[in-house]
């Protein structure tokens, strides 16, 4: 194992603005002002925008998400140095730091494309004013939020990845306590996969290649039919995508490795593949859980569905669905560098599992523990309970007024959905529930094998074969396919 991935700082110091202990309380009420104006201003304009319906147009969207960045950009630096300030103190944690560096560039990333969206939407009203509400439709402006928060999010966590792999051991002021040896790992792969590459290869291609086909499939037929642009539908787009993006975060990586012989990963690659492992999981289960409240409210509130599953309540599902995911996994990584891995460098995985990690750390992965289960909490559990109560209530309303159509709907309705879950659901409590041996992983790789490469590729077939709109909308795209002049 390479000896050249060290960071050695536990804490760093801030030294703040200069000169500023001689006018120390000036400073500290001015700064103070200012973060607080611009806390209950920006606050302020989000709240009249949300209040007042004159104000719902794409320009007043953006500007709603502005303020909320601008917030949230200020809360990143402001209330750490008013707190030095006020308790004399300027040290600030590796993990704080770092966590600081990230959603300093994740905020500002964000303030510079919201800024960019919103010319854009100048552009077309003044350039363009009877196209204007075409062009600037509720969906482009949801989508263009949300690609400003995915490429925020990608480009501050390839900086953060990259500053991690730093050496910072020169500064005296700063404790030694984080060194994280490794420079790259070995991942084993399938258990004695070497006597059955060409048949494992062959398998695992093919599995892949119908996940990205089937699921994308999926994505263009809701696209195209006008007749899917519902919410459960809506949902079942991100939940497709993500799967797309779940399969493609271990199976390349799995299979580059099975036909160059190759078994080594960078440290670099092996964090990001967790981080992204962690983040899509994370996702499918909140997507999962919002799919299952859309049942819910379609068969036990049917006249009230469509006032309270509207667009925005669906758009807003979705984004929190990405935010919560984003910081569950970026809290595991960040842990996780802080860790050492001076001795076995050897995953018994196909992936970079994050328990797989723990046990290989020469350091104390005590808080690690910790943050999975209350995390894992939140991210599996909650999400898991609120499928079975939403269940459970649909069940109740139909046993009410039984009837065969009225049982027969919501079987047709919740069928896919509740196939998928326990899909999902059964692999994770297999896999947590019921561990195996430390001596063995078969059972564990056999189960990660389940739910990153199977799950995913069965999906697009239990939502087309058992899903009349699915295969009707299908039928459309063949048959114009088929009948279109050439």
């Amino acid at each position: 194992m390479k000896m050249d991935n060290q960071s050695c700082a536990s804490e760093f110091l801030l030294l703040g603005l200069p000169s500023w202990t001689e006018k120390q309380d000036l400073y500290y009420a001015l700064f103070l002002t200012m973060y607080l104006t611009t806390v209950l201003g920006n606050l302020l304009i989000i709240l009249l925008i949300r209040l007042d319906s004159r104000l719902h147009t794409p320009m007043y969207f953006f500007l709603s998400h502005l303020a909320l960045t601008d917030v949230s950009f200020s809360s990143v630096t402001a209330p750490k140095m008013l707190f030095n300030m006020q308790t004399q103190s300027q040290s600030i944690s590796y993990a704080g730091c770092v966590s600081q560096v990230y959603f300093f560039l994740y905020f500002g990333c964000l303030d510079s494309l919201l800024l960019t969206s919103m010319a854009y939407d100048r552009y077309v009203a003044i350039c363009h004013p009877l196209h204007y509400t075409t062009i600037m439709s509720q969906s482009l402006c949801i989508l263009l939020v949300t690609v400003s928060w995915g490429l925020s999010c990608a480009g501050a966590l390839s900086h953060t990845l990259l500053l991690i792999q730093l050496s910072f051991c020169g500064d005296n002021t700063m404790k030694m306590g984080n060194q994280s040896c490794a420079s790259e790992f070995i991942l084993l792969g399938l258990p004695s996969w070497a006597e059955k590459q060409d048949l494992y290869y062959a398998l695992f291609l093919s599995m892949y290649l119908t996940t990205v086909l089937g699921n994308l499939l999926i994505i263009l037929l809701i696209r195209l039919d006008s007749r899917l642009h519902t919410p459960m539908y809506f949902f079942l787009s991100h939940l497709a995508l993500t799967d797309v993006s779940f399969s493609s975060v271990t199976a390349p990586k799995m299979l580059f490795n099975m036909q160059t012989q190759s078994q080594s990963i960078s440290y670099a690659g092996c964090v990001s593949q967790m981080y992204f492992f962690l983040f899509y999981a994370d996702i499918d289960s909140f997507l999962l859980t919002s799919m299952a409240y859309d049942r819910y409210m379609a068969i036990c509130h049917p006249l009230h569905y469509t006032t309270i599953i509207s667009q925005s309540v669906c758009s807003l599902l979705v984004i929190l669905s990405w935010v919560l995911s984003c910081a569950s996994a970026f809290c595991h990584t960040l842990l996780l560098v802080r860790l050492s891995f001076c001795g076995e460098n050897t995953v018994p995985h196909f992936f970079c599992d994050l328990s797989a990690l723990l046990k290989l750390s020469t350091s104390d992965t005590t808080v690690n523990e910790l943050v999975i289960l209350t995390v894992g909490v939140a991210v599996i559990t909650i999400p898991f309970v609120c499928i079975l109560v939403s269940y459970g209530r649909i069940g109740a309303t139909i046993l009410k007024t039984p009837s065969t159509k009225g049982i027969y709907k919501a079987f047709s309705t919740c069928g896919s959905h509740l196939t998928v879950v326990s899909l999902y659901y059964g692999s994770i409590i297999g896999l947590y529930f019921f561990p195996s041996s430390n001596t063995s992983n078969e059972k564990d790789v056999a189960v990660a094998v389940m739910y990153t490469l199977v799950t995913p590729m069965l999906n697009p077939f239990i939502y087309s074969l058992r899903n009349r709109d699915m295969k009707g909308a299908l039928r459309n795209l063949l048959s114009k396919a088929t009948f279109s002049p050439r």
